[in-house]
This record gives C-alpha cells, sequence and structure tokens, in this order.
C-alpha cells in the first residue's frame, strides 16, 4: 500500500528583530563617529560642530546597541564565554573584542576632545575611524558568512552595511545638528552652510548605497533557484513593501530628490528626508536580516 508523509516544517529564525536593531544602532554609532572626526580628525573646520555631538552619540549608540544583542540571545549572563572560547574564523570572535576596544576608544577621544587637547584627540580619532568601520563591518560578515542563505551570502554585504552605516549617521546628524543649533547654541540659529554640506554628501552617499543595492539584485535576479527566490521575496513577494516601497522609494530616493533640487532645499524638506533616511535604512536592516531567512533551508 502507498503512503504519502506530510511534514509541516516551520523554519526556525536564528536572528530577529532585536538583531536588526543592534545592527542599525552599531551602524549609527559608526556614522556618527565618522562624522565627528572630519574636524578633529582631518581639520575641516567647517564640521566643528558635530565633533562633541557625534562622538556623544556615537558613544551612547554603542552602549545600547549591545543591550539588543543581550535580550537576543536569551542567557546574558553566559556572554563572558565569547571571551573564553574563542574561534577566530568567526566574525562574532572578532566583533566581541571590538565592542570592548571601540567604545574605550570612544571615551577617550571624547575626553581629550572635551579638555580641548588636539594632538591626543586627533590621534584617538583617527584610531577610531578603522574600530568604527570594524565594529560595523563584522556585522556585515556575519550574514555574509551564512552561506546557505542566498540574500546573505553576498561579497557585497560588509559593503553595504557600511555605506548604509554612513547614510544613516549623516541623516542623524542633520538632524541633531539643526536642533543643537538652533536650541542649544549662543546664536538659536540653525547653521545653514554646515546643513547644505551634509545633505550634499548624504545625496550622494544615497547614490552609492543605491548603486549597491542594485548590483546586489541584479546577481541574485539571474544566480541559482535560491538566489533568485530572495530576489523574488524583496521585489515581489512579503518583503516588497518594506524593500520597495519604504526602504527604497521613500528612504533613499525621494530624499535623493529632496535634497539635490533647490527649492525643496528648505529646513523642514530637509528634516523631511533625513527622518526619511533614517527609517528607510532600519527597513534595510530589517528586511536583510528577517527576509534572509525566510525562505526555508531544504
Amino acid at each position: 500500500m502507498d503512503s504519502q508523509v506530510l511534514y509541516n516544517i516551520i523554519p526556525q529564525e536564528a536572528f530577529g528583530l532585536f538583531i536588526a536593531t543592534y545592527f542599525y544602532l552599531t551602524g549609527l554609532s559608526a556614522g556618527s563617529f565618522i562624522l565627528s572626526t572630519l574636524s578633529y580628525g582631518f581639520g575641516f573646520e567647517k564640521f566643528k560642530p558635530l565633533g562633541r555631538v557625534g562622538i556623544v552619540l556615537a558613544t551612547f549608540l554603542l552602549v545600547l546597541a549591545p543591550l539588543f544583542l543581550l535580550f537576543h540571545v536569551g542567557a546574558p549572563l553566559r556572554s563572558w564565554h565569547l571571551f573564553v572560547y574563542l574561534n577566530f574564523s568567526s566574525p562574532i570572535t572578532w566583533g566581541s573584542f571590538l565592542l570592548i576596544l571601540y567604545p574605550i576608544n570612544c571615551i577617550i577621544y571624547g575626553t581629550f576632545m572635551f579638555l580641548e587637547k588636539k594632538k591626543p584627540t586627533r590621534i584617538f580619532g583617527l584610531i577610531g575611524i578603522p574600530l568604527a568601520i570594524a565594529v560595523h563591518g563584522y556585522t556585515g560578515f556575519i550574514v555574509a558568512f551564512g552561506k546557505a542563505r542566498a540574500l546573505w551570502n553576498t561579497a557585497l554585504m560588509p559593503i553595504l552595511f557600511l555605506v548604509s552605516a554612513i547614510v544613516s549617521g549623516i541623516a542623524l546628524m542633520i538632524l541633531v545638528e539643526m536642533v543643537r543649533s538652533r536650541f542649544f547654541s549662543k546664536e538659536k540659529k540653525i547653521n545653514k552652510d554646515l546643513i547644505n554640506s551634509l545633505s550634499k554628501i548624504l545625496a550622494w552617499s544615497i547614490v552609492v548605497d543605491l548603486f549597491l543595492v542594485f548590483s546586489d539584485l541584479a546577481v541574485l535576479s539571474i544566480s541559482h533557484a535560491d538566489a533568485q527566490a530572495a530576489a523574488q521575496l524583496i521585489l515581489h513577494g512579503k518583503f516588497f513593501p518594506m524593500f520597495v516601497l519604504l526602504e527604497n522609494i521613500l528612504g533613499k530616493i525621494v530624499p535623493f530628490i529632496i535634497l539635490v533640487v533647490p527649492r525643496f532645499r528648505k529646513t523642514i524638506p530637509v528634516i523631511v528626508a533625513a527622518l526619511l533616511v533614517i527609517i528607510g535604512i532600519f527597513f534595510m536592516r530589517y528586511v536583510v536580516v528577517v527576509g534572509g531567512e525566510f525562505i526555508p533551508l531544504i
């Protein structure tokens, strides 16, 4: 007698919202730190107002980010195992130490900055740039090393994470600098020259980000069956609203238009553009993390 056995297998979610939020916050921290070094590390005096704001944001976000990581693992009291049981072929081992070194450097850098000691501020600012890149870059490697997940397993993933970190960091800094200069500076006036400069950098950073996303999708769409399924999932499937509408149209294309068209480049539209970018990059993290696990492994 013939028989047929059916299995109802629900794919387990290794990562989720907490990990997407962790990736997002580390990206904001890295972007904020890099912007803070434009003046104190590289001597661009125009960006000096971003220095103190940037380092405070970078440090705060980096303290906040690992909390979501600890919430996710379910046994935070065992996190010390990461520093004892090492696997140097795993980006998680490297990331564990980077999450200690980077905030220490942030604190030292910020302390010298507030003490107005220029030379050590510059030294620790320049040291912090590769640390900031590494802290967020390793998160890109974590997902890129997922060989069985077509949406993750691409050499572009770490670069996508870094570029989107810079994009979101610039957008956040635009908003924070507007609030700082309008309400907490002596002049009580928005520094339009600085905001215009940040807006231009943000606009062209969005172009780079969009190019990387297009390149990634182009390869997925003509690759093996799982890769094509991943592309279909985010272009036409369940994640279409988040990926196409929220992340790319509202989160990148609309802000780019606002930032490059002179008649739109006014205070309120720029605020709207920055907010849309910040929201869009969050959905980028969510789609990558959750969407990458959505297709069941066979």
